[in-house]
């Protein structure tokens, strides 16, 4: 008997050409479907991620503080990115064993926690003297040419008796690094001026107004500067915060750490005759000429003095303790030096507990 096999496959249908089109267009739209899909996926995710960091991202700082009898308000902006980068407080912050005496302000900062230690009067309104040379020379860093050859005017010496200078006289040629150095380590008044005549292309009033313009970008909103030294001027006044902001931008240049870390100096300029001349200039800081001595342990990394009769002593300083961990501390408005100095020590020791 002959068997068939039913089983045997048939030939595939040919699809018609309508069906052809069909099936091509369902594939495209798949196709754009599922890219479609993708591409919000992919926006989905950006958002999220954008979303996320901005959660932890640093938000500017909003404090709101009676500062000069005046309340400013909540969303008052003390500086950008201020929460993250730097110490923040309101109002006198107590520690232990830390007290300062009648009208002195003072504040210690823990710059590696953002902390604020302790303050009293940290906002309110102080006279400066010659801690207004962090401010000259920050001005001067963004903008002075340290190898230009300045020549002194008789404006530039023309300053009140007893005022601190390191005897230049008119007609004296000197570059501005050595200018730089009188005025950070001799805190001299006249290297003060001959920079910010120079740097302010002639007027020592363009200079000061570059100085309140770099303020306000620092958010420093308690200061307001006439002068690029610091001699009094009842409408030239900072607070102890403003001058944390100023020290703490400062110490981000070499130059600035490694002049002022300097017990002295030598500067060189040619004299209006034409004869070269030298000056040695001590340090104004008693810590770095060893009239006074800090806390075991803590180490000068740079800073600033300052002695007027209506600013009283003061001094701001960058230190580390044992543990390399930076600090700024300040006291202002002090009695005299000694007690000056022995308000400071009383903050540097208290770094090693905090």
């Amino acid at each position: 008997m002959k068997c068939t096999n039913n089983t045997n496959p048939t030939k595939k249908k040919k699809l018609s050409k309508k069906e052809l089109h069909r099936k091509k267009i369902r594939k495209t739209l798949f196709l754009s479907i599922f890219l479609i899909i993708l591409f919000l996926s992919g926006i989905l995710g950006l958002v999220l991620l954008k979303n996320h960091k901005t959660a932890y991202m640093p938000t500017p700082f909003r404090l709101s503080v009676e500062v000069f009898g005046q309340t400013t308000g909540e969303n008052t902006l003390v500086a950008e990115g201020l929460a993250a980068d730097l110490c923040v407080g309101a109002g006198d912050t107590p520690m232990d064993g830390i007290e300062a005496q009648g009208d002195e302000r003072a504040a210690l900062f823990d710059i590696q926690n953002k902390k604020l230690l302790f303050s009293k009067s940290l906002y309110e309104k102080s006279y400066p003297a010659s801690i207004t040379k962090i401010m000259t020379a920050l001005v001067a860093m963004e903008h002075a040419d340290m190898e230009q050859t300045v020549t002194i005017a008789a404006e530039d010496v023309t300053l009140e008796a007893d005022s601190q200078v390191c005897g230049l006289a008119a007609g004296d040629q000197i570059t501005m690094d050595q200018l730089f150095h009188a005025l950070l380590v001799y805190s001299a008044n006249d290297a003060a001026m001959a920079i910010a005549r120079t740097v302010g292309g002639g007027s020592v009033d363009t200079f000061v107004q570059m100085m309140n313009e770099e303020a306000q970008r620092l958010g420093m909103t308690g200061s307001h500067f006439v002068n690029p030294h610091g001699l009094h001027n009842e409408d030239h006044y900072t607070t102890v915060y403003d001058i944390y902001l100023m020290l703490n931008e400062a110490m981000k240049h070499q130059e600035f750490t490694d002049i002022t870390q300097l017990s002295n100096c030598v500067i060189t300029y040619v004299s209006s005759d034409g004869t070269e001349r030298q000056k040695w200039l001590d340090a104004t800081d008693q810590y770095l000429t060893g009239e006074s001595s800090p806390p075991k342990g803590v180490t000068i990394l740079g800073g600033k003095t300052g002695t007027t009769a209506k600013a009283g002593a003061c001094l701001a300083l960058m230190v580390q303790n044992n543990y390399g961990e930076p600090f700024v501390s300040i006291v202002l408005n002090a009695e005299n030096k000694p007690i000056l100095y022995e308000r400071m020590n009383q903050l540097l020791e208290s770094m090693n507990r905090s």
